[in-house]
Formats: C-alpha cells, sequence, structure tokens
C-alpha cells in the first residue's frame, strides 16, 4: 500500500448532503466585545459589574506576570472587585497547573474568571470553570474514545462562572466552548472537555496587553494565517453567512500579511488576526451541524499530528508544528478537483495555465514550503528537534483528537499513516 492510499483511508461515517446552500440555520449566543488602546482601563470594570460579580480571579502564564504589565493593569482596574490572580500556568496548560489554579480559584471564592493571556490560558481558564463547578471525576467529564464507536463529550450541566477573556494572541480559542490540557500522565497525552457554558461573556483586545505579545509569535499566526486563507480558497460555503464570514477572512489575512512586512510594530495588522480568528468561529457557528468538506474541495489536514506535536513536545511552539507538516501533506494528499487547484493557486498568486493537476498541486506545495523557510518558520518535522524514535508515540496520541479525529477510528490504519507521514515531512 503506497503512503498516499494509507493516508486517503480514515474513518467511515455518514455525511449528511447539504447540497442547498440556501436552506440552512444558524445560532449564536450574548457575548460582547471591547477593542482599543486602554481596553482594561475602560471597560473591564463595567463588564464585572454587569455580569454581577465581586470577586474577579485572574489568570495567566508566568511570563505575561514577569514580562508585563498586564495583571497590574487589571488589578487597579478592578479595585475591590480584583480576589487575586494565579500566574503558574505554563504551555499547554498541564494538568497539575489547572488542578492547582482551580485550588486557587476556589479558595479566593471567586465568582467571575479572567483570562489574560494567549490560546493556553483560555482554554485552561474554560477547564478550570468545569473543574470548580462540576462534581465529577476529571477523567471522566472529558471526551471518551470508546473503541469502535465515534468520541462522544459527556454533557455538563453545571451552571458555570461567568468569563472574560482578554486576549494577547489572535487565537481561534478565544469565544469557543472546547478545552483541553497536556495530561501525559494518561494513556491520552490530554483531557479534552466541551461545554458551550464556558464561553465568555466579554472579550478584551487591548492594545497595550497585544503589543506586549513578542512580534515573532504574532508574525507566526500572521504567516500561517495567509497560507490557511489560501488553502481554504476552494472550499464551497455552506451558507452564504458562511461565505461572507470566509470571504473576509481571506481579505483580512491578505492585508495582515502585507501590513506585516510594510510596518512589523503596527497595531492594524495584529487586530486584521483577531477579527479573523472571531470570524472563523462565527463561520464555524453559521455551518450547518455535521457538514463536511465536500470531496475534492481541500488538501488533508495536518491538525491532528500537528497537535500530537506542539503537545507532546513543549518546546514545539503550535504555529511551528503546523509549518513542519504543511507543505508535505499537500503533496501526499489526494489531489483535489480542478477548480479547488486553480483557486488555491490564485490565491498564491503562482497560477500558470497550461499546467497539470499534478503539476499545480506540487507548485502549490513548493510555494508554501518556499514562503515558510522565506520567513524563517520551520517546513520539516526535522526542524523541530525530535527524534524519529518518538514517531510512534507522536501518532499514537494523535488518535485521539476530537476536531480531528471524532468519528469512528480505525487505529492500527490511522497509526501507520501518521507515522508514514512523519517519515515523509521529515
Amino acid at each position: 500500500m503506497t503512503l498516499r492510499e494509507m493516508l486517503r483511508r480514515g474513518p467511515i461515517m455518514a455525511v449528511k448532503d447539504f447540497s442547498n446552500p440556501y436552506e440552512f440555520s444558524a445560532r449564536s449566543y450574548e457575548w460582547r466585545l471591547h477593542c482599543g488602546p486602554e481596553a482594561i482601563e475602560n471597560r473591564l470594570k463595567e463588564e464585572v459589574i454587569r455580569l454581577g460579580a465581586k470577586r474577579a480571579f485572574v489568570f495567566c502564564s508566568p511570563s505575561i506576570k514577569s514580562k508585563t504589565n498586564s495583571v497590574e493593569r487589571v488589578q487597579a482596574a478592578l479595585g475591590p472587585l480584583f480576589a487575586g490572580y494565579f500566574d503558574g500556568i505554563h504551555v499547554e496548560a498541564p494538568y497539575p497547573d489547572v488542578v492547582a489554579a482551580t485550588e486557587a480559584a476556589r479558595e479566593a471564592g471567586a465568582d467571575l474568571l479572567i483570562s489574560l493571556g494567549a490560546g493556553t490560558i483560555v482554554v485552561a481558564t474554560r477547564v478550570i470553570n468545569i473543574y470548580l463547578c462540576e462534581t465529577g471525576d476529571h477523567q471522566a467529564m472529558a471526551t471518551q474514545y470508546p473503541e469502535g464507536k465515534p468520541a462522544v463529550s459527556p454533557r455538563l450541566n453545571a451552571p458555570k462562572l461567568p468569563t472574560i477573556n482578554i486576549t494577547t494572541t489572535p487565537t481561534g480559542a478565544m469565544n469557543r466552548g472546547g478545552q483541553g490540557v497536556a495530561s501525559p500522565h494518561l494513556d491520552q497525552n490530554r483531557l479534552e472537555y466541551f461545554d458551550p457554558k464556558t464561553r465568555p461573556a466579554a472579550l478584551i483586545w487591548d492594545h497595550e496587553a497585544i503589543m506586549a505579545t513578542p512580534l515573532n509569535m504574532m508574525r507566526g499566526f500572521c504567516i500561517n494565517g495567509y497560507i490557511g486563507s489560501a488553502l481554504g480558497a476552494g472550499r464551497r460555503s455552506e451558507n452564504p453567512l458562511v461565505e461572507a464570514d470566509r470571504e473576509h477572512m481571506k481579505a483580512l489575512h491578505q492585508r495582515a500579511y502585507r501590513r506585516m512586512h510594510e510596518d512589523p510594530n503596527a497595531i492594524d495588522w495584529r487586530i486584521d488576526l483577531f477579527t479573523s480568528a472571531l470570524l472563523g468561529n462565527r463561520a464555524a457557528d453559521d455551518s450547518l451541524r455535521g457538514a463536511h468538506m465536500h470531496n475534492g474541495e481541500s488538501f488533508e489536514s495536518d491538525y491532528g499530528l500537528g497537535t500530537a506535536l506542539h503537545i507532546r513536545f513543549p518546546h514545539v511552539w503550535q504555529q511551528d508544528s503546523g509549518s513542519a507538516l504543511r507543505a508535505t501533506v499537500i503533496r501526499q494528499s489526494k489531489a483535489p478537483s480542478k477548480e479547488t487547484l486553480e483557486a488555491v493557486a490564485r490565491a498564491l498568486n503562482i497560477w500558470q495555465d497550461g499546467r497539470s493537476l499534478e503539476q499545480t498541486q506540487m507548485a502549490i506545495a513548493d510555494e508554501v514550503e518556499r514562503i515558510y523557510r522565506a520567513e524563517g518558520m520551520p517546513a520539516s518535522v526535522r526542524e523541530l528537534k525530535i527524534s524519529k524514535e518518538d514517531f510512534p508515540a507522536i501518532a499514537q496520541d494523535s488518535i485521539k483528537i476530537f476536531n480531528s479525529n471524532a468519528g469512528l477510528r480505525d487505529p492500527e490504519n490511522h497509526v501507520r499513516g501518521a507515522i508514514a507521514m512523519l517519515e515523509a515531512a521529515w
């Protein structure tokens, strides 16, 4: 069996044919967004008061506390409504950190939670909310992967505390209901949860807090966003709402990528990235539940393997794990349709008449690799400084990642295909 054939084989699921984009449903929930200079000083307290809270508790990473003044700004803005902070949540939200943070919030009598930082802190705060409010066993409450059956996330019915997210990176986690913590002490290396009640009541995009994020980190979001929007150019939208969001996301990423090179220290392209992340979540909410990519509309996904990489190896940043795999995944994917290939090639400004489908696909992969290398991001797994001996463990980890493998799973075939992909990307 060839590598490409192994990668084509996957979970067999009954997928509804959403062929009519003008027959759809949409859903939303109440939230507020405040963006601007001194948004912490000008908007945070009013949101805490609006939510009826008296003891707001902050979660952040050690670097946010030691390298910025953001915690002090929050404390000054809230005054007597500030109940304390916990700054011991490290990258990928290790389970012991989250448990310790939960106990700190409980001891402080927290009645509102504030996440201050990047995606790790956002998702950790949602898990903390669950641990504070639910009484079940932590592992039993997590998403389960029963053998021979689709993954299932248990219903978590207890009311949750209100949350405000002060996000410092354009993470797609900013207003979602899913979350996960690193749990290397367990066989699945990650505990995943889903509870829409943990979505934030308010988002704050504070210019000073955003500008405190290292430029190299923000560049990674920008570069991957630009490439990701181009690779999604050929996807058919499920309905006009989704189409509008995705088209504007593409425009925002193109503008942000250009502005990043013109003026790296400007706030405008950073806010474009934040806006695109929010629109991506809105597009997901407005999509038809259960809708999947139509055949021939995209390349294979690197999400599962990329997630397994950066969870298992704390030194591997999430943006780098994706870039290290992406060109290889494109090369190894089943060829998309001519329409998709042309749309992607045009989005990357490399379309040429007369090329075969295979030549166009390889040209897209080459261009993606060229961009990553020109921008100083890893374009191969070797550059992540991991060992080939870890490939089986990485492949095994990638089985139990809900966003990439929620359906029926063939573990043996999945592991073979994942190892083959890692080898090809080496």
